[in-house]
């Protein structure tokens, strides 16, 4: 069971004096008032609104205030009144976020994007859009999955001028369309909108982040303000507005304040950067100040004194023992084609802090939220009773589950799908290995050797055989983090482990996996990110930080966090158009799908023939699993004849790849990876497989790729290294594409080698 929120602030008032609330508290009251904070915000964040769409926002927020007859104008701004005479009093937050439409669709189906606002945004924010997952709005009000495409790190070498991911000329969006025509009968078209795909964290039950959380912060509160009003109780009038296109010109702002009179203003929301300082290009003024400083009142300078309005509102909130802090806000109306309009004779802006603003790791503090409603409580001077009010504890997230091992689960999606999801970070494959092993089919027996890789005999031959020995191997491992120390902050200091873009990481949401379960964190950025003239280092992988909500090793410690513990960037399964799909860990996880469903066909061991299929480890960290098996099978005169590796063609099929290698098409068939950096496969060998592909008609590739591969070990002891692939766009970022029919072609002509080669 938990309580509803409005009897926990009535509860926080009769507990603490005025209501204001401990920073850090772990009683059980707080606790469940956190949570329903969580519901409240998440219910907000959870919907898209990039200004000018904010329909479906508006049109929640009008039904959960519905009591109070909200009027919605025809700009969309949602409009509640309370009272009559004076003073006329109004209290207006803004629900639009910043995003992207549609602007241009190319002949191949990829789409180009105008941002909106098109300015006023940290310089990074295209840049953190870059190889992430989008929703992208239809012309019937749905949304379908799509990502931003990314530049793949095993393609940049030898690059001379790579395009920029902030660039917007450079911007382009994958829904998985072949052609303009498939991405208009998927409702896709000129000023569609989108938005990154998000999800709202809750960070040691501290803090909550996550895409837009700085734009719905606002609106949360005055929905928990409208929960605790007597009208009744309100002196003179009191208007609670929820206004659109605040990133675009505070539009709705100005036609609130223009049709209607007001004695009193205030705007309730995230504080405003106020863009670069002239003279000084790159210095950029904003807020300063971190969560958990309590609830700010905007200033023109960081520490200057607030305005007279906001000493008086000093006063006025006095009661609620809550301090107002001040800080540095651009004003609620920028600069624009006309002159504003006045604002009410008295007018002030507060809200709380937050970290790394307008960005998807974008972070508040639950207490400063908690303050902030306490204030406007007193502000309102219209505290109402509510009775206590129980609701059914909502249905928690369902444990991960795993087939049943020999389950028929021959389906190629399926699989892909549930190795996708799967976490396992270098050196930290534990989780893979057992769902491979739980989806294999029942006569296929596994061992796992020291190196952790999980073995599959297939086919033994007779002694004296001829037959050559095969091995195929796919790695189980996937880029990210592994904790190396706890700061004295409670920061997680951490490793990379495997090679990534960091942009692709920091300034997101993150999951540090523990031996007692998932905890969710963020990825911060570098000192001086919102800088205008901000620069990735060179080294700045070293100083990769993660914030857990906790303030003290010894914070992180009651989370069950410990160094060496390994974190990853959330990732999900997501169809794509037609038979194309977006999932990070795609590098190597459709290797695996492609081992296991050749099993699958397989239906049976391969009699007088010596194969084995491995799963490997530590790949992404040089091989390490394969180099290990390779030299322990040579030690015992066991090396393979031949080996085939099963990992990523990384293609150039992309708007944003030099197309002078990488030439494999997404969708035409498995690649034969004939030469990347560490191998070369001998040219009759392609051409037997190729020649084996058209009498089974799969369809086939061969080309010209980056990265290495774990069959390039087996080189050394006498092995021939026969690597094949899928074409993959976006490599090693959580954007990254296949098509489902490559996929299955794979896993087809690993079982025809098998059986024939």
């Amino acid at each position: 069971m938990k309580i509803h929120r409005s009897i926990f602030i009535s509860l926080m008032w009769a507990i603490f004096p005025g209501g204001a609330l401990p920073a850090r508290g772990q009683s059980a009251q707080q606790d469940a008032l956190r949570q329903a904070t969580f519901d409240n915000l998440k219910s907000l964040d959870d919907v898209i609104a990039i200004s000018g769409y904010e329909k479906p926002l508006v049109d929640q927020i009008s039904s959960r205030v519905a009591a109070f007859h909200p009027q919605v104008d025809n700009l969309g701004d949602v409009v509640i009144t309370l009272g009559s005479g004076a003073p006329h009093r109004l209290l207006v937050t803004g629900i639009d976020e910043p995003g992207f439409v549609v602007s241009a669709i190319t002949d191949d189906g990829y789409i180009r994007v105008q941002r909106l606002p098109q300015g006023g945004l940290p310089p990074m924010f295209n840049e953190l859009y870059s190889a992430q997952p989008v929703k992208v709005g239809t012309t019937t009000g749905g949304w379908i999955d799509g990502v931003v495409a990314g530049l793949s790190v095993h393609l940049a070498p030898g690059r001379a001028n790579t395009p920029k991911s902030n660039d917007l000329d450079e911007m382009y969006v994958d829904i998985g369309a072949f052609s303009a025509d498939e991405v208009r009968k998927a409702g896709v078209d000129v000023l569609s909108p989108i938005a990154i795909t998000r999800s709202l964290f809750d960070l040691g039950n501290a803090e909550f982040a996550g895409a837009a959380v700085g734009d719905r912060f606002g609106a949360a509160a005055l929905i928990e303000l409208l929960t605790l009003i007597d009208p009744a109780q309100v002196k003179g009038t009191l208007t609670i507005a929820f206004v659109v296109q605040q990133c675009t010109g505070a539009r709705g702002l100005e036609r609130i304040i223009t049709t209607m009179r007001f004695d009193e203003m205030i705007y309730v929301g995230r504080l405003f950067a106020g863009g670069p300082v002239t003279g000084a290009e790159n210095l950029r003024r904003a807020p300063r100040k971190e969560p958990g400083s309590g609830v700010l009142v905007a200033g023109e300078e960081a520490n200057a004194p607030p305005n007279a309005f906001a000493d008086e509102l000093k006063r006025v909130v006095a009661t609620s023992k809550v301090p107002l802090v001040p800080d540095y806000s651009a004003p609620v109306i920028p600069p624009n084609y006309l002159a504003a309009p006045p604002m009410p004779p008295k007018s002030a802006h507060i809200g709380i802090a937050t970290a790394w603003a307008d960005t998807p790791a974008e972070t508040v503090n639950v207490a400063d939220f908690n303050n902030l409603v306490t204030v406007l409580v007193a502000y309102s001077n219209a505290y109402g009773k509510s009775s206590l009010k129980f609701e059914p504890n909502p249905a928690g997230i369902a444990a991960e589950g795993q087939p049943k091992k020999g389950a028929n689960t021959s389906s190629v999606t399926d699989l892909l799908q549930h190795l996708t999801e799967a976490y396992g970070v270098s050196n930290h494959e534990e989780r893979v290995r057992e769902m491979v092993r739980s989806l294999l089919p029942a006569w296929a027996t596994s061992e796992t050797d020291a190196a952790g890789n999980l073995v599959v005999r297939v086919g033994i031959t007779p002694k004296g055989s001829q037959a050559p020995r095969l091995l195929f191997v796919a790695h189980m491992d996937e880029i990210g983090f592994e904790v190396k120390s706890i700061a004295s902050d409670g920061r997680l200091e951490v490793a990379w482990k495997g090679g990534g873009v960091q942009s692709y990481f920091s300034g997101h949401p993150a999951l540090v996996h523990t031996g007692t379960g998932d905890r969710e964190a963020v990825v911060e950025l570098p000192e001086n990110w919102d800088m205008p003239k901000f620069q990735w280092a060179p080294d700045a992988a070293k100083s990769v930080r993660v914030d857990v909500g906790a303030r003290t090793p010894e914070e992180v410690e009651k989370l069950g966090i410990h160094v060496g513990d390994s974190i990853t960037i959330p990732k999900a399964y997501r169809p794509l158009l037609g038979t194309r799909a977006n999932g990070r860990s795609f590098d190597d996880r459709v290797g695996d799908t492609a081992l296991v469903a050749a099993l699958w066909a397989l239906g049976n061991p391969v009699k007088d023939r010596d194969i084995t299929f491995v799963f490997s480890t530590g790949e992404e960290l040089g091989l390490v699993g394969a180099g290990t098996l390779a030299k322990s099978l040579a030690s015992q005169n066991r090396a393979p004849d031949f080996v085939f590796n099963i990992d990523t063609f990384v293609s150039a099929d992309s708007p944003l790849e030099s197309k002078r290698f990488g030439d494999a098409h997404v969708g035409k068939g498995f690649v034969v990876r004939a030469m990347d950096n560490s191998n070369i496969v001998p040219r009759p060998f392609v051409e037997k497989v190729m020649k084996l592909a058209r009498d089974n008609q799969i369809a086939a590739q061969f080309g010209v790729t980056g990265g290495g591969n774990d069959g390039s070990a087996f080189v050394r002891y006498g092995s021939i290294d026969v690597a094949l692939g899928w074409p993959l766009r976006y490599s090693h970022s959580p954007a990254e594409v296949v098509d489902t029919r490559d996929v299955d072609a794979l896993g087809k002509i690993v079982a025809a080698i098998a059986r024939s080669w």
